[in-house]
């Protein structure tokens, strides 16, 4: 996927949480955020959207940019996200993958921007969705390669990022593997470490834990969302993996 993809994506997966946010309230609760109220996780990707826009804004070599503040009333909240969000969108579009910026983890370029923002946002939009639907999300959103861009972006970057806050403490091998997709990617854990995620070295049956799906039900499992990845072995392992 492309930078231009990633940008078409991130306008799409808005406007869909949004709407069900809107249809769902402010006050709904949203069952895959335990504590959070719809209006929550709107103040939540304000503040990320925002932020992101800031880092765009900020010398690839810069402190790290401090985040806005948001309205506290809904539908001023509401106002000031579409107009962040908006600006976000637009600025990435109209600049090269290669453009510059501050990141908190990989390339310090907007292409690092555009890939993390889409699935960001994405994600988010699930939580959305369960806020108003409960269980009856349906279980094809994200079409095959944006979900299977998604897993390995979670796992190569985000899993490796949460690490180091919060260090591996079991040790065993977890394959995840998106069959719609044709990819599969092993996680070696090793107590103390980074994450070590690559190809499968073995045989499957070699692994302690697997989880298997459609890159959709993979990549909401990554991410600890309701799914319909089939997880077999030792399941405390991918329990126990760090969040960002």
């Amino acid at each position: 996927m492309d930078h231009a993809d990633f940008v078409k994506h991130l306008r799409n997966e808005y406007a869909a949480l949004r709407a069900a946010a809107v249809a769902a309230g402010p006050d709904a609760e949203v069952p895959t955020c335990p504590g959070w109220s719809v209006k929550d996780l709107v103040d939540h990707l304000g503040r990320t959207h925002s932020w992101a826009l800031r880092a765009l804004h900020t010398a690839a070599d810069a402190d790290r940019p401090r985040p806005d503040e948001r309205p506290s009333d809904w539908d001023e909240l509401l106002g000031w996200w579409d107009a962040k969000f908006t600006e976000l969108a637009d600025t990435l579009a109209g600049s090269t993958s290669n453009t510059p910026a501050w990141s908190f983890i990989g390339p310090k370029t907007f292409g690092f921007w555009s890939r993390r923002q889409a699935h960001e946002t994405a994600i988010h939009r699930l939580d959305a969705e369960h806020a108003l639907h409960g269980a009856g999300v349906p279980s094809l959103l994200f079409d095959v390669e944006f979900a299977a861009d998604g897993i390995d972006e979670y796992l190569t970057r985000m899993l490796v990022r949460a690490a180091q806050r919060k260090p591996i403490e079991r040790a065993g091998r977890v394959l995840f593997h998106a069959a719609d997709a044709g990819r599969a990617w092993e996680v070696r854990l090793t107590p103390g470490e980074p994450p070590q995620v690559g190809p499968i070295t073995d045989s499957a049956t070699d692994e302690d834990a697997t989880v298997a799906g459609t890159a959709d039900a993979v990549y909401r499992a990554v991410w600890g969302r309701p799914s319909g990845a089939i997880t077999s072995g030792d399941r405390s392992l991918l329990d126990g993996l760090p969040r960002p």
